[in-house]
């Protein structure tokens, strides 16, 4: 195994932690909702604290147009394409094992990060699913399209049931339908209140809480999650394949991408409207309103990737290189934010925000957080190959030392 070592400095694929650090900010955008108020508002946006008004309405639209399912999804075909760039074909046992390994200590780092500093993890759904799909890294790209886009589609499939049967309902029964969806979609005010009172409640109240969240989520999260990206994952594996994310494809078909992804998004900024005209009404939200986003994000995706892709062609340092330091240090990225947002939100250990942030507010803090990132990513980079995390995975991956610090010249 010692000709088995983590990729070199000079030999990364810039493309690829530009898009990886786009898509890591973009994450928090939809996530800081989950961290500053009981997850029920980030699917209805009439619960307050995060309520949508026309004050407030430009903060849900930026977050619900341009980030949701966007960024999780250009992240997951990163991972895809990480799973080949680490794993190679099956015949290398040694890069095999490597890859294995990774994937198994990435379960161990998500059920930590899940149970101890924040529920709405995804890293133990990566691990997972990565088991998964490294078992397709020997298939071809157009193999690997073809499968990916049909998983795609049954998941979306699956996400839209509720939008294909809802005129087949009888109305005797329709009841019982809503009452199950408000217990999701419009939770009570005491309900609210004592989710509120939890993670302002102390270090250990607010604990308990969120492991209590992360078990009543976990597996209809894997289920419900677990296709879609299995999928995705795929899709990126044969993008990467195909010399795409790399930036090997020709410049019109990324012109070509970016056009398919701005007709995507205004379809899902029409839908936006929509679903504001009709008062984010819960039957509407879950069956109609939320066709077009889940549908089409992924050509959203995409297209997102094959700008940030013509921005590195084109040499467009100042806005590539800070965002290629973020994707490099994505793992401790990802954790920091968690880690930042947790201890703004809940009490015992940080300031017991949670609840008390209108959206407008919150997009400030999101800011303020891709900032920080920003400035500080390229400064530890500077002196530093990796992340701290970075440094601790591949190390357990690798088995055997792995050197952080910079290598002076010879």
């Amino acid at each position: 195994m010692s000709d088995v070592a983590p990729v070199r400095e000079g030999s990364r694929i810039k493309s690829l932690d530009v898009t990886r650090g786009f898509a890591l900010l973009g994450i928090l955008a939809v996530n800081a909702a989950f961290f500053a108020a009981p997850w029920q508002t980030s699917q209805n946006p009439l619960l307050a604290p995060l309520d949508v008004n026309e004050a407030t309405m430009w903060s849900w639209l930026v977050m619900h147009v341009f980030f949701e399912f966007k960024c999780i999804t250009l992240f997951s075909m990163l991972f895809g394409a990480s799973i080949f760039l680490v794993g190679g074909d099956k015949s290398g046992k040694a890069r095999s094992g490597v890859l294995t390994r990774r994937l198994l200590w990435l379960l161990v780092f998500g059920l930590i990060h899940a149970l101890l500093i924040w529920y709405g993890d995804i890293l133990t759904i990566y691990a997972i699913t990565g088991l998964i799909v490294m078992l397709a890294r020997n298939w071809g790209p157009l193999t690997l399209t073809i499968v990916g886009s049909v998983l795609y589609l049954i998941a979306f499939g699956l996400q839209s049931m509720l939008a294909l049967v809802i005129d087949f309902i009888p109305p005797s029964e329709m009841a019982n339908v809503e009452t199950q969806l408000a217990a999701v979609f419009a939770p009570s005010p005491e309900e609210l209140a004592r989710v509120q009172a939890a993670y302002q409640g102390g270090w250990l109240s607010a604990l308990q809480e969120n492991v209590n969240t992360w078990l009543t989520i976990i597996t209809s999260s894997i289920f419900g999650l677990g296709i879609r990206t299995i999928g995705v994952m795929m899709i990126g594996m044969a993008l990467f394949k195909w010399g795409f994310l790399s930036g090997r494809a020709p410049v019109w078909l990324y012109v070509l991408m970016i056009a398919l992804g701005g007709g995507a998004l205004f379809v899902i900024w029409q839908q936006a409207m929509l679903n504001w005209e009709a008062g984010f009404d819960m039957i509407h939200m879950v069956t109609d309103g939320a066709i077009a986003n889940v549908g089409l994000s992924i050509f959203v995706s995409i297209a997102y990737a094959s700008v940030l892709i013509l921005l590195v062609k084109a040499g467009v340092r100042f806005l590539t290189e800070p965002l290629a330091a973020v994707g490099r240090m994505a793992f401790t990225n990802y954790i920091a934010q968690s880690l930042i947002m947790t201890t703004i939100f809940w009490s015992g250990r940080g300031f017991g925000l949670f609840g008390e942030v209108d959206r407008p507010t919150l997009m400030g803090i999101v800011g303020l957080v891709w900032l920080a990132q920003l400035i500080w990513s390229p400064i530890w980079l500077s002196k530093f190959q990796m992340g701290p995390l970075e440094w601790l995975w591949r190390r357990l991956s690798y088995g055997k030392g792995v050197v952080m610090g910079k290598q002076a010249p010879a």
